[in-house]
């Protein structure tokens, strides 16, 4: 032990915190059940060998590793964490017509929540369903996110009932995708329309019921996609306004902090919400969308193209999590949890895909989700005639090529 330096224990030190910060930081990313073991073990596995190769002593190394397996073992196997008490908190959620909205109003308040729900119609059967379903606690609000108008009527409703007493918290969950397919082939209203909702909607909202949440030093949880981080192909309006989204929120986050204010976002995997399994709906888009296209680019691009889009869009809705009890209870964490994760990563494959997005090389990451999302096997025609007329071209001048070898002397 004399042998070793104050410099090698400096660089053992900085080693061992770096290794483990980076094991903890991908801990909590939430990868999936069994991604955690697996990662540790290949943290301590790194760590272990440049151990080994400094030489350090083995009775040392196998003390260090047993620690930290103990260490983990602790906080894995430790008591439940504390979650604040209900009683007395009230929240607003938007978009409760369907979905993960309409789940969590019933959620909440069956854990005695003061629930405002706004739905974009008071006679449609979600509201009908939350009525019939829901306590007496529960308010049904008519809200359309996009009109100032009727958000500022929500807030003096809402601060009518409330007294006051301010507001616990604020679920950002109304949202739309209106059309699924290539940038280029996306129409200009597709891409308003989704910022109109995603962005613009939900900034006017939460800047609309902030007061009331800084009086409480509550919690706002918004529900965006992975769409808004990562480039998925052929979601580049959807994508774009919940970038935007995204930004948002995390630099409410910091702009917050002082005020006690807890901001989280939820990133879920494919959830059947919305219109994203109404086939009739798609059908309707995709029609109005060759209406709508120029002719020169529809030409390029190919009917067929468009056509194995639509169904590729469809087929992986089919896949999609008819459960939302995973989203909904990361609601309830986000809201209940004495720290809050800034963001919660939930479904399958979601942390997986976020780790490779964050530490793997682009054209993996790239290539990923290209896989996985869009198995693509069209090109757009004109690239196809291009490479058909290609392909002649050195077909025909191969065939030159041995006809002249052939030619006698």
């Amino acid at each position: 032990m004399e042998d070793y330096t104050l410099p090698f224990w400096i660089y053992l030190a900085v080693l061992t915190v770096f290794v483990g910060g980076a094991i903890k930081k991908i801990l909590e990313s939430h990868l999936s059940a069994a991604a955690p073991p697996l990662v540790v073990c290949l943290g301590a596995t790194v760590l272990a060998e440049r151990l080994w190769a400094l030489c350090l002593p083995a009775v040392l190394l196998l003390g260090l590793l047993s620690l930290a397996c103990c260490l983990y073992s602790t906080t894995r196997t430790g008591t439940p964490p504390a979650t604040l008490p209900v009683h007395g908190k009230a929240v607003l959620i938007t978009g409760c017509d369907s979905g993960f909205g309409n789940a969590a109003a019933k959620r909440l308040d069956s854990l005695g929540f003061q629930v405002f729900a706004t739905v974009l119609d008071l006679t449609g059967d979600g509201a009908r369903e939350l009525q019939r379903t829901c306590s007496t606690r529960l308010t049904l609000l008519q809200v359309d996110i996009t009109q100032p108008q009727q958000v500022q009527q929500a807030l003096l409703d809402t601060k009518a009932k409330l007294g006051l007493k301010g507001l616990w918290g604020l679920v950002n969950n109304a949202g739309v995708c209106v059309n699924f397919g290539d940038a280029e082939l996306s129409l200009m209203s597709n891409f308003r329309g989704c910022m109109e909702v995603n962005f613009f909607g939900t900034l006017s909202v939460t800047k609309s019921f902030l007061p009331l949440l800084r009086q409480t030093k509550g919690r706002i949880v918004t529900i965006s996609s992975p769409a808004g981080d990562q480039p998925f192909p052929c979601l580049a309006a959807y994508g774009a306004s919940k970038a935007a989204l995204n930004l948002f929120i995390n630099t409410l986050r910091h702009e917050l902090q002082p005020w006690g204010v807890q901001v989280s976002i939820i990133l879920p995997s494919s959830y059947k919400t919305g219109q994203s399994s109404n086939h009739a709906y798609w059908e309707e888009q995709h029609k109005h969308l060759l209406k709508s296209l120029p002719p020169a680019l529809l030409e390029d691009y190919g009917e067929d193209y468009m056509m194995e889009t639509k169904e590729l869009f469809q087929s992986h809705t089919k896949h999609a999590n008819p459960n939302f009890s995973p989203v909904i209870d990361a609601i309830v964490q986000a809201l209940l949890s004495p720290q809050p994760q800034p963001r919660y990563f939930v479904g399958p494959g979601v942390g997986l895909m976020y780790f490779i997005y964050s530490y793997c090389p682009f054209s993996i990451s790239n290539r990923f989700l290209q896989k996985v999302f869009m198995k693509k096997t069209l090109l757009p025609r004109a690239l196809r005639k291009q490479f058909g007329f290609n392909l002649n071209l050195s077909l025909h001048n191969n065939n030159n090529n041995d006809d002249e070898e052939e030619k006698p002397e």
